[in-house]
């Protein structure tokens, strides 16, 4: 056991020196975050400025920014591009090797992804609460909801290497993944609550999309974050039913790559 997790570790390492040898790379990210969240900030102005109230569905302006900001910020650090990656390989014809490799391919991918995750979390995610936190004198409290924030984020992490997993596999049926990658990326920032937080959405939207793991993604650690009167019976809930998602979209994952690596088709044969 203890070998076994010194060699994941070491994937981690590797996506960790790989993050930092291109640290343009989330620099780049960052400021296209700060264009996107110019946009956001104006068009939202515009909203709340034609609202005849200051409180649009249970949220204030100064509420929707910093989830939004928050948000954008979750995105960058958790994006894992295994989607794209296992499609390059199925190109290449790479995946064989890698799937011939002494572990798990899911395991494999998942620990070689983290260590970029983990880059992106100090260099984009940890900046950016410290500056909302101040700019914005408190925004959100520095309390356990720190400690529930960090759990979400590491099972939000997981979730969303699933469903690109997921994606990721279906290029061993189509050998081009580009345009359901991108699909899938609308898919999952609109119902995640990434783009628009999940509390503007009409009733019956909101109840079908709390029964999808999307929301588990973003909104869930966002929700733990900002809201300082949550109760710890309804802490401990979210956290459960992000573990529970995280179990179901494992098992999904691993069964329909199961299946879908009987059909795998690379370069030469």
């Amino acid at each position: 056991m203890g070998k076994t997790l010194k060699r994941y570790l070491a994937l981690t390492r590797i996506g960790i020196m790989e993050g930092l040898q291109f640290r343009v790379g989330p620099f780049v990210l960052f400021f296209g975050n700060l264009i996107y969240l110019v946009i956001i900030y104006f068009l939202w102005k515009a909203i709340y400025a034609s609202s005849p109230t200051e409180i649009v569905n249970g949220m204030s302006f100064y509420d929707t920014m910093i989830y939004l900001v928050l948000a954008s910020a979750l995105f960058s650090a958790m994006e894992m591009f295994v989607t794209w990656w296992m499609g390059r390989s199925v190109q290449t014809g790479k995946i064989v090797l890698d799937i011939l490799k002494p572990m798990p391919y899911d395991r494999y991918m998942f620990f070689y992804f983290s260590g970029n995750t983990v880059v992106n979390f100090c260099l984009t995610l940890l900046p950016t609460l410290i500056i909302v936190y101040f700019v914005t004198h408190g925004g959100f409290a520095l309390s356990w909801n720190l400690l529930f924030f960090a759990a979400a984020v590491i099972f939000g992490t997981i979730i969303n290497y699933q469903i690109n997993f997921i994606v990721g596999t279906i290029c061993f049926y189509t050998e081009s993944v580009w345009g359901i990658n991108i699909m899938k990326e609308v898919v999952v920032m609109l119902l995640s609550g990434a783009t628009i937080p999940l509390a503007f959405f009409p009733e019956a939207a909101q109840r079908v999309m709390y029964m999808l793991p999307f929301q588990a993604i973003y909104n869930t650690p966002l929700t733990l974050l900002i809201h300082n009167d949550l109760p710890m019976s309804e802490r401990l809930i979210l956290i459960a039913q992000q573990i529970l998602w995280a179990v179901v979209m494992g098992l999904v994952s691993k069964l329909f790559f199961k299946v879908s690596i009987r059909h795998i088709t690379v370069n030469g044969g």
